[in-house]
């Protein structure tokens, strides 16, 4: 018997979320540990469970995750970003929901690289007149 799994991968600034999806009882685990212990704040857990009920596939699959790069709130994006994209692999009917929702777009927007003889990305050094 083949143990079907999809995989996905989702971005969000400098986050990367490498996600698997099977069948099952709703288990989540990111890097190997379970969805409380890894995020703190109930919105980074209600960010990354969005797509589920949206679609009303609430445990229905169980959720391995490694993420890497980035604070909480980028890879809670990225997570989702990728659960999404997961979520398309199986049944590409959730396109429309998910798509209305924003969850297929990737959040593209990264930290602007300072530049030379600036005190910033966009910050000047003071000019003084005299």
């Amino acid at each position: 018997m083949v143990e079907e799994r999809f995989y996905a991968t989702g971005k969000k600034k400098s986050s990367i979320a490498r996600v698997w999806l099977k069948p099952g009882s709703g288990e989540f685990k990111i890097n190997k540990r379970s969805i409380d212990d890894f995020f703190k704040r109930e919105t980074l857990k209600m960010i990354t469970r969005q797509p589920f009920e949206i679609t009303s596939t609430l445990g229905k699959y169980d959720v391995f995750v490694n993420v890497s790069g980035g604070g909480t709130s980028g890879q809670a994006g990225a997570i989702r970003h990728g659960i999404t994209k997961g979520l398309l692999e199986i049944n590409s009917d959730y396109r429309s929901v998910l798509k209305k929702a924003g969850f297929i777009t990737r959040d593209s927007r990264v930290k602007e690289r300072k530049k030379y003889g600036q005190k910033g990305a966009r910050a000047r050094f003071q000019y003084s007149k005299r």
